[in-house]
């Protein structure tokens, strides 16, 4: 379906306007008629089609303010099936993965706005929700009224708990992808509890923030959050192995896993094509490889790949530097 901006649509009434003005001016003087259109006469279904090729920001910030028909139309529910701020923010950010701004009280309350807005206005048609720094308490509004939903991407929102998790499972059985990234907050109680309401969740992102390399958030993401990584990356692996059996897409980025977490998944969750590991320091080559094998569907591996300075490891527990060669493929890591 084509796409064209509020601009486009604005000045084409705004033509057809002028021409109809023309045209009245120029009867007397034995001119043809031209034929005028009102855009604000178009029937409700007319004006939703059209308004369906829009964007979300041209919606939101142009149709609805032209007039009150505009407005109605502009609000029916089945435009507001998805709400996807990925490519502003995206955009936004010109490349970087976060913006210090983002991370705000004030920022947050603008997202909260909107997922609120959204979710009331789409009266129970929300299938997808992508957003990032949302709150507790705008998830449960949204989670609430939207029981079809089918998508649900989070990242980075540093104020969603278990509590808004609990109501996700609960209102919204029928989700089969999740993205949990950066949401330090959460714990493996809440996999559990999606993975026993929601059987057909296929997609699970649980990306942690690059701890190994602080320096690349500093200024960021406030310090604090960045010291309250999540430690228990085994419980969590082994609560996906037992809880969501039907997953094919699996992302565990700088999670704190080990080689026991990693063949956990790969024995519970059998049907994995996608897996990306990168940046779990704590894995082994030979765990690394002893899941691929259990994994007979699997088409890519993300392996961790970065060199890692000493500084972050105590001898005391790994023995000698030589040690490396076994808990890391040589070819790769270089000490």
């Amino acid at each position: 379906m084509p796409t064209f901006g509020l601009r486009d649509l604005v000045r084409s009434a705004q033509g057809s306007s002028q021409a109809g003005h023309m045209a009245e001016g120029t009867e007397g003087g034995g001119g043809a008629k031209e034929e005028s259109r009102d855009w604000s006469e178009l029937t409700p279904v007319c004006l939703t089609n059209v308004f369906r090729r829009l964007s979300l920001e041209d919606r939101w910030k142009g149709a609805m303010l032209v007039c009150r028909s505009w407005l109605d139309a502009a609000l029916d529910p089945s435009l507001f099936s998805s709400l996807d701020l990925e490519p502003a923010f995206e955009f936004a950010g010109s490349g970087r993965i976060e913006s210090a701004g983002w991370w705000t009280p004030a920022f947050q309350r603008r997202v909260d706005a909107m997922l609120r807005s959204a979710a009331e206005w789409a009266d129970g048609w929300m299938q997808e929700i992508r957003v990032r720094h949302c709150s507790d308490d705008a998830l449960c509004f949204a989670a609430e009224r939207s029981l079809n939903l089918q998508i649900l991407s989070i990242k980075s929102s540093q104020s969603v708990t278990d509590r808004s998790m609990l109501k996700i499972a609960t209102f919204c059985p029928m989700l089969i992808e999740l993205d949990i990234s950066n949401c330090y907050e959460i714990s493996f109680k809440s996999l559990e509890v999606i993975g026993q309401n929601c059987p057909n969740l296929k997609v699970f992102r649980r990306n942690l923030l690059n701890w190994l390399d602080a320096s690349q958030h500093s200024g960021i993401v406030p310090h604090d959050y960045l010291r309250a990584c999540p430690q228990d990356g085994d419980r969590e692996a082994t609560t996906i192995a037992k809880f969501m059996p039907k997953l094919t897409h699996v992302e565990l980025r700088f999670s704190k896993l080990s080689a026991t977490g990693l063949i956990s998944v790969s024995e519970g969750c059998q049907n994995l094509e996608y897996f990306d590991i990168f940046g779990c320091a704590n894995l082994t080559s030979r765990g690394i490889e002893q899941a691929a094998a259990n994994l007979k569907n699997l088409k890519t591996l993300i392996k961790p790949n970065f060199y890692i300075p000493r500084s972050l490891f105590h001898t005391e527990r790994y023995g000698h530097w030589r040690l490396y060669d076994e808990r890391f493929q040589t070819n790769v890591f270089q000490i």
